[in-house]
């Protein structure tokens, strides 16, 4: 008897430590100061504002993730990737209407809205059909201090913008799905700014439902935050030394998508008895007919792309890719019929292509290139295209055939040239880089096809070309294999030794008015392979600011490197990969044999 009583003794005893331990476990936060309190009160409340705005636009939106996996030098290197972009409503319930690929059976008019199920596979979000998407809101629905706990962490500066740091986890018994992690609160209005951790999960589930990620918001507008970007990452999914980790990214931007007024050129004031002597009194010929016609399409389809939210709208960053063009022109006394245009696609996948005598690059392709004459190369190739004669498609110069949903993009819009075009243009873009200031630099470029080449079978979603063409054949050669030529060997330990950098290494994107913006970065050093990261997503980060609107007069010229006043600052990752003393931190790097003018920095309404 007394043995038993002694083991229902120790069984009650170790019964009442473990109950005690659980306790332990949920400590109760410190209370919030008044001053704390009414902060987290407007938060609340702020919050609710925010996801009202969210639900009345469509913004686009861009994830590409890479599987990672562990390697003993590089700690991970990208094995594969998927690429999606859609533009997503808010206004009911999550639906995202994807752009289909031009190689795709499905109807032009039917879209598509299987963009969530694709990524909710590639994220292997099995029980969470919309768990990435989620990551743009802390809790639509429910996020109050009867279903969280705030405790506060400290004071802390995003850029420019003072912010309150508070813990949040979501009180007992509130079911699964809520988030646990950090916000933080910029300190006049109560916007949430970031925030940064999971969703949590059933203890049941065997699988995780959410994965941890980094939610970014800009001040876009008056009184308007609005989220632009988040990074996810999980460093390894399972236990199993074979499997792999993940990183994305996911960019927002044509919050407020407008189509640009094409301003004339040849503005007339009625004057009496005045007789019009400029060209416009003269008589069309064939040739010229012929050309107007071909620029009426290339304005048709420029339009088009603008309006669906894939080209960024005019901004100074043309007028840097416009100058190293007409460097190349210049040097080879090349005679065009009009001036070379140049924009920027906002999307991510490496890819090119000329529309008339505009030649667009994608953001993707502008941030991987280490120097200019690595852009120079790339511009060559299009402007080939442009000598040889290879124009667009006059059907576009009938606007009625671009008249279908923005989703059908890329599969109504053909711009890729054929094979045949493109080995007669990569001949031709060799001679006229070799004839350009750029002509003694074709070891760097070497350098880059020689590091694509490297990676391209682990990142087939980046380097397939959704519109335009890619840098490389079918076989997996580059096309200007003609300036690979005397290049020295990759050598990954060479810190000095740059072939390509990491995404979003150059340019940033305003997401509400969609113009590119050049970035302000120093140069890192760095201090192993690790650190060059070619190709790589990296973590995101924002030097925040407050909106700021534009002066009514035109700022200034401002040199190619220094950052405009009053723009959105948008740092994204800290690893630009410029060996010290040797590149410029911002793209391109003047050349010294160059006559490249310093574009000017216009007013971001940031």
């Amino acid at each position: 008897m007394f043995r038993k009583f002694c083991v229902l003794g120790l069984a009650i005893s170790l019964s009442a430590v473990a109950a005690h331990a659980k306790e332990k476990r949920t400590i109760p936060p410190i209370p919030l100061t008044p001053q704390q309190t009414e902060l987290i009160q407007k938060a609340i409340a702020r919050e609710k504002v925010t996801v009202k705005a969210i639900q009345k636009s469509t913004p686009i939106v861009q994830t590409y993730i890479q599987n990672v996996r562990p390697d003993p030098k590089l700690y991970s290197v990208p094995v594969s990737d998927v690429y999606s972009l859609a533009r997503v409503d808010f206004g009911k319930t999550f639906r995202a209407s994807e752009y289909s690929d031009k190689r795709s059976s499905r109807g032009f008019f039917k879209g598509s809205f299987n963009y969530i199920s694709s990524l909710t596979k590639a994220f292997h979000l099995t029980y969470s059909p919309t768990g990435f998407m989620d990551q743009m809101f802390l809790d639509p629905v429910s996020f109050d201090q009867q279903h969280y706990d705030f405790a506060f962490v400290r004071r802390e500066f995003l850029g420019n913008v003072r912010t309150f740091v508070f813990d949040v986890r979501p009180k007992p018994k509130t079911g699964t799905g809520r988030f646990f992690g950090r916000i933080w609160v910029e300190d006049q209005d109560g916007n949430i700014v970031r925030f940064n951790g999971t969703y949590t999960s059933s203890d049941n589930d065997e699988v995780t439902r959410y994965y941890h990620f980094d939610s970014w918001r800009m001040n876009v507008q008056p009184d308007t935050w609005l989220p632009v970007a988040i990074y996810a990452e999980e460093t390894q999914r399972s236990q199993s030394e074979k499997a792999l980790g993940l990183r994305a990214q996911t960019h927002y931007w044509g919050y407020s998508l407008k189509l640009p007024t094409r301003e004339s050129t040849n503005e007339s004031i009625e004057v009496e008895n005045a007789q019009d002597q400029s060209e416009n009194s003269q008589d069309v010929g064939p040739l010229q007919a012929q050309r107007q016609w071909i620029s009426q399409a290339e304005n048709n389809v420029i339009d088009r792309l603008t309006q669906a939210g894939l080209i960024a709208t005019p901004s100074d960053f043309d007028k840097v890719l416009e100058q190293v063009t007409n460097n190349i022109a210049i040097g080879n006394n090349l005679q065009l019929p009009g001036d070379i245009h140049c924009r920027v696609m906002l999307t991510s996948p490496l890819e090119s292509l000329a529309i008339g005598n505009t030649i667009l690059l994608s953001k993707g392709l502008v941030d991987v290139l280490p120097s200019e004459e690595d852009l120079a190369a790339v511009l060559s190739f299009q402007l080939a295209h442009i000598v040889l004669g290879h124009h667009i498609d006059t059907r576009y110069a009938f606007n009625d055939r671009l008249l279908f949903p923005d989703e059908a993009t890329f599969q109504r819009i053909l711009m890729n040239h054929t094979p045949a075009d493109n080995e007669i243009a990569a001949k031709k873009a060799v001679e006229l880089f070799n004839g350009s200031v750029y002509h003694d630099k074709a070891a760097s470029v070497g350098l880059f096809f020689q590091q694509l080449q490297s990676r391209q079978k682990n990142l087939t979603a980046l380097l397939t070309p959704r519109m335009g063409d890619s840098l490389i054949k079918a076989d997996g050669s580059p096309w200007l294999t003609g300036l690979t030529q005397g290049a020295p060997k990759l050598d990954l330990d060479n810190l000095t030794q740059i072939a390509a950098l990491p995404l979003n290494s150059h340019l940033k994107i305003d997401p509400w008015d969609d113009r590119v913006l050049a970035l302000n970065l120093k140069a890192v050093p760095l201090m192993n392979a690790r650190d060059k990261m070619p190709f790589e997503v990296t973590p995101v980060f924002f030097r925040l600011q407050r909106y700021q609107a534009a002066p009514a007069t035109a700022t200034q010229a401002a040199p190619a490197n220094a950052p405009a006043t009053g723009q959105p600052a948008a740092d994204p990752p800290q690893q630009q990969q410029q060996p010290p003393a040797t590149q410029d931190a911002t793209p391109p790097p003047p050349a010294a044999d160059t006559t490249t003018p310093a574009p000017q920095q216009q007013q971001n309404p940031q």
